[in-house]
């Protein structure tokens, strides 16, 4: 590894280059920015990231003839490139974006890290993201690495050695915090119905948000929960201190809490620094249907945009504006349907913010199906919790008409009467 500052690492970036950046809390500030200005130098960067935290000065419209984003999970930072045109978006769950890089369906030139200093035997750690990253470091020509003293040491597939790395950039930063925000009326009715369904010795998947810290907050009363999941935020912290979530019923990897990266505040990144309960695997093993379904129970706590009468669920657009991605919402859908007494669940506000029903008879023209209606079962919103599994289409426009707002209940019984009597 050649010590360097980051304008001189980026020396080695040239016209026409396929550029990884590191994800979530780790994206590594000081390289991007260091690349955003020797990329106006150079024509047709191609820039290859799941969702990052922080600043997206390559995505400023100006820049849109040095830069093209290709963005595999779209956050804020790089949505409005996305719906103007100045971005794409790339449709793949999440645990195949490994494979889009060790199969060279994407080729890349650069890899963008940021880790922890090198250790003793000289292994630095991929900190709260490990997600694909060990699959771009694994076949780009080039990997710099922004080497942060504030970036945690976390165990499992996140090692890197100095061998591995050829430009190595000392840069010390606080990582991107994402802070909870209060739990709504909505969102406690929420959390309350889903707690319902979720037995002791379950195994939790969950993402980021209100509604999953709802559930979280409403589980104090159980025992012996596992956590198998593409993520986990703060709100897994308590149960984790007080007992309730110990691992020990888990098939796989039983006693540790397995993710593939971790967003949160401060106190999470301090839990998971140096802590062997705690293991960061690559998406490609963590998001495998056939390694979640070992576990008992798998409860996998999803959201959506919006549902329609048969079960189809919007979960990465609104309209054919794209907002979010595919993500693992499939991957932990499928894989909770067929674990041992597994529950999938999609758990989301009866409305939008302006009052428009998430529960419609027609999904948007152009919005996309995430999860279809073949794999859904339980849907939940403040109303209560359906399973839609096993019923016609008949049945299921009832079923989900009953847990929408009242104030559209009417207009979807009209909708469903006409286009399923």
């Amino acid at each position: 590894m050649k010590w360097v500052s980051a304008e001189e690492a980026m020396l080695s970036l040239k016209t026409g280059d396929n550029v990884y950046i590191h994800s979530v809390a780790a994206a590594p500030a000081a390289l991007i920015s260091a690349m955003t200005e020797r990329g106006k130098q150079l024509e047709g960067i191609n820039v290859y990231h799941l969702h990052t935290e922080g600043a997206a000065p390559y995505a400023a419209p100006e820049l849109a003839d040095k830069f093209h984003i290709h963005a595999l999970f779209v956050g804020a930072n790089v949505r409005a490139a996305v719906q103007e045109g100045r971005a794409s978006y790339i449709p793949v769950f999440l645990s195949e974006m490994p494979i889009l890089f060790r199969e060279k369906h994407i080729t890349l030139n650069v890899a963008l890290i940021s880790v922890s200093p090198p250790d003793r035997h000289g292994y630095c750690t991929l900190g709260p993201s490990v997600d694909a990253t060990p699959a771009a470091i694994e076949m780009a020509d080039i990997v710099i690495a922004q080497i942060n003293n504030k970036m945690p040491r976390v165990q499992g597939d996140g090692f890197v050695h100095i061998d591995q790395i050829d430009f190595g950039v000392a840069h010390d930063e606080p990582l991107h915090e994402v802070v909870p925000g209060p739990i709504s009326e909505v969102e406690r009715a929420i959390g309350q119905h889903v707690t319902g369904l979720i037995e002791n010795g379950s195994t939790l998947q969950m993402g980021i948000g209100n509604i999953p810290n709802a559930v979280l907050a409403s589980l104090t009363g159980h025992k012996h929960l596992g956590v198998h999941t593409e993520m986990f935020s703060d709100g897994l912290l308590p149960l984790l201190e007080n007992g309730v979530v110990d691992n020990s019923l888990k098939r796989s990897h039983p006693g540790k809490t397995v993710a593939t990266f971790v967003m949160g505040t401060q106190k999470l990144y301090d839990y998971v620094d140096n802590n062997p309960g705690v293991v960061l695997l690559d998406c490609q093993y963590v998001n495998n249907t056939a390694i979640i379904r070992k576990n008992p129970k798998v409860v996998a706590i999803n959201s959506a945009i919006e549902v329609d009468l048969t079960g189809q669920v919007c979960a990465d657009s609104i309209g054919n504006n794209i907002y979010s991605g595919v993500g693992g919402q499939m991957d932990y859908i499928r894989a909770a349907s067929l674990s041992p007494g597994g529950k999938p669940i999609i758990a989301l506000p009866s409305t939008t913010k302006r009052g428009e029903s998430r529960i419609v008879f027609m999904l948007k023209h152009g919005a996309g199906v995430v999860t279809t209606r073949a794999h859904i079962h339980y849907v939940c919103t403040e109303y209560g919790v359906v399973n839609l599994y096993g019923k016609d289409l008949k049945e299921r426009a009832r079923l989900l008409t009953s847990i929408a707002h009242p104030d559209h209940r009417e207009a979807l019984e009209k909708s469903s009467f006409e286009a399923f009597r």
